[in-house]
């Protein structure tokens, strides 16, 4: 096809694969340990470590990952001190994540404070050679991880406390789960962008879970939701000069539409 002679598209399709094999697998475990808003809050989070970067005048990425890292840990950390609030930590550090931010961009008066528009909306023009490979790393990294502590994950995301009664490193797997979802978001923002990051991880699971009959079925067909969206969401961008990121989670939107009535027809017909 004619858009594939350029290499930015080459590497976001390329990069579309990546995240595919990644939010599967993240989504599922947030949408069932009930924390949607995780990776909401994650991108506010990665959003002010992009506006330190642009301040201090250096990559974003990597102040974005070092950002990143540090709110997951306090996240779990005010998630054990209102145990039976775990949702105010979510609140807490969303709005100081986006706080600092909006103080960072307004201090910068450097020509590169830009790019935080283009990193709150998304862009296919950010994805560099160096944060595709890094996509590719981290996917064969989870791919691992998840195939390591399947089941521990499993068992913690539906009973916490049996979880730490049979000896599981609950606090540690926590942490270190928020980390790699943290560092996920902040690498696939130029792609899509802080505002959208959370839809690309939470509605193909939840569509994912609507058709699927066992564990390892529901990230099966997460994987294939996330092709289909990404890569149909990325043509319909180039096609018709529409934003990247809001043209992805459009497509997702529409499978979920999809799926959730022709979920609701054959449970009416089957009755």
């Amino acid at each position: 096809m004619e858009m594939f002679q350029y290499d930015f598209i080459q590497r976001a399709f390329i990069a579309g694969a990546a995240i595919s094999l990644i939010t599967p697998i993240l989504g599922l475990f947030l949408i069932l340990r009930r924390q949607s808003l995780m990776a909401d809050t994650l991108s506010h989070i990665s959003l002010a470590g992009v506006a330190l970067g642009t301040f201090l005048g250096i990559v974003p990425t990597y102040t974005t990952l070092v950002v990143v890292i540090i709110g997951a840990i306090l996240i779990e950390y005010l998630r054990q001190i209102y145990r039976d609030f775990s949702d105010v930590s979510v609140a807490i550090m969303m709005a100081s994540g986006m706080a600092v931010a909006l103080i960072l961009m307004s201090l910068n008066t450097n020509a590169g404070s830009f790019q935080i528009d283009q990193y709150l909306f998304g862009s296919i023009i950010l994805i560099s050679t160096e944060e595709v490979n890094m996509l590719i790393g981290l996917a064969l990294i989870l791919i691992v991880l998840y195939t390591i502590f399947r089941k521990p994950l499993y068992v913690m995301s539906f009973d916490e406390a049996s979880a730490k009664t049979a000896g599981l490193p609950v606090r540690f797997i926590t942490i270190a789960f928020s980390i790699v979802t943290g560092v996920t978001i902040s690498i696939m923002m130029p792609i899509v962008g802080a505002l959208l990051v959370s839809a690309l991880i939470v509605i193909p699971s939840a569509t994912a879970i609507k058709i699927s009959k066992s564990f390892t079925q529901t990230i099966l067909f997460g994987v294939i939701i996330n092709i289909i969206g990404i890569f149909g969401g990325l043509s319909a961008s180039y096609q018709f000069d529409t934003p990247p990121g809001a043209s992805i989670t459009i497509g997702f939107v529409i499978i979920f539409i999809i799926v959730s009535i022709a979920t609701a027809l054959k449970h009416r017909m089957n009755r």
